[in-house]
């Protein structure tokens, strides 16, 4: 099959037709904010795309309590996210992808690295009085 403008425009649209048949699976009423992780909201953060960001927001709240096991998965969607965050199969569609994204960035220790090590940069050293001589004193 030839990529046509014509081909794209129609896979782009099938791809909308699923994105809003996954969205329907992972309905929630509430909208979902990490106000510790991301206090400007997820789209303001620059860590994620528009569409991740509406992803978060717009069914965060069922997507963390899928990950933390607090409910079960109510069909094969989101058993199929369940499966993708655990490791078992590769995230394979923007809601999974978007809550391993969100996942890795507040889950793992990022590492900082300075221009300077661990040491302290050690000043002066007091000399002792033991070091002068009576002499000195004169």
């Amino acid at each position: 099959m030839y990529h046509t403008p014509a081909n794209n425009w129609y896979e782009g649209t099938a791809m909308s037709n699923d994105i809003s048949l996954l969205r329907q699976a992972f309905v929630s009423q509430r909208q979902f904010y990490d106000d510790q992780n991301f206090p400007r909201g997820f789209s303001r953060s620059g860590h994620f795309t528009l569409l991740e960001a509406s992803i978060l927001e717009q069914h965060g709240v069922v997507l963390k309590s899928l990950y933390n096991k607090a409910v079960e998965p109510q069909n094969e969607h989101q058993q199929q996210f369940v499966n993708a965050v655990s490791g078992i199969v590769e995230p394979s569609n923007p809601i999974e992808r978007a809550w391993v994204k969100y996942l890795k960035l507040t889950t793992c220790k990022t590492k900082f690295h300075t221009l300077f090590g661990r040491s302290k940069i050690s000043g002066p050293t007091p000399i002792s009085q033991d070091y002068y001589s009576e002499a000195d004193n004169l």
